[in-house]
């Protein structure tokens, strides 16, 4: 999932909400610290209340990419992506098609939340403008044991930056795409990629409901439209 979907099950606490995204956080600002599911266990028997939920919106992401990424919708799309994009750009046999298609359901299913029900992605961005960004790196300093100045910053930057709001534009969308590509060290994806972008976010949405539902049917979501 991406940062809002990781998101929407837990705004009524906004501290979980907000730590839902420190795994991806971390991976921008220092992929040598890793917020990784055996720490948040231990941090949860913190006597620091932060440090627990700092550490529940850990535990919830990684748990909830678990389930989220194992889901037949999810295999299957990524896989028909792929093929999609190798076939859109021939020679392109690599790693690349599969990330891509990977990160893009999840960045889809963001947009679609933020179209179909804007005042959800308004109350996240409020949840995230009223969370101190050095309180989470504190909490996550004590949780990792590998203390960072780097991420109360990027918090901050991400708040005011707004991106996910990029994603309802596919000229946009594909930017965002290529800043990713330049980051992790992978080729950008030219213009012509620009109608299988739609009809990957047709692809998205048919399947939306799929992708949501956990394994065993229960529902941590809003009711789609």
């Amino acid at each position: 999932m991406n940062f809002l979907s990781h998101a929407i099950p837990y705004l009524d606490d906004p501290l979980v909400a907000v730590s839902t995204g420190v795994p991806d956080f971390l991976s921008v600002v220092d992929r040598r610290i890793r917020a990784r599911e055996r720490m948040a266990t231990a941090a949860l028997q913190s006597d620091d209340v932060q440090v627990r939920q700092v550490a529940g919106g850990i535990l919830h992401h990684i748990r909830d990419d678990r389930w989220f990424h194992n889901t037949p919708a999810f295999v299957e799309t990524n896989l028909q992506l792929a093929v999609g994009l190798r076939d859109l750009l021939p020679g392109d046999r690599g790693f690349r098609p599969m990330f891509v298609g990977h990160i893009l359901i999840e960045v889809l299913l963001d947009a679609l939340w933020i179209r179909d029900f804007p005042e959800i992605a308004r109350r996240y961005y409020r949840v995230i403008d009223d969370t101190p960004p050095e309180l989470v790196q504190r909490c996550v300093n004590e949780i990792t044991g590998k203390p960072t100045e780097k991420l109360a910053g990027a918090i901050r930057r991400y708040a005011e930056a707004r991106f996910l709001y990029d994603y309802l534009d596919h000229n946009q969308l594909l930017m965002r795409l290529n800043q990713v590509m330049r980051r992790v060290g992978l080729a950008e994806m030219p213009d012509s990629v620009l109608p299988w972008l739609q009809e990957a976010s047709e692809l998205v949405e048919s399947r939306r409901v799929r992708f949501l539902t956990p394994p065993d049917g229960s529902t941590l979501f809003p009711p789609l439209p």
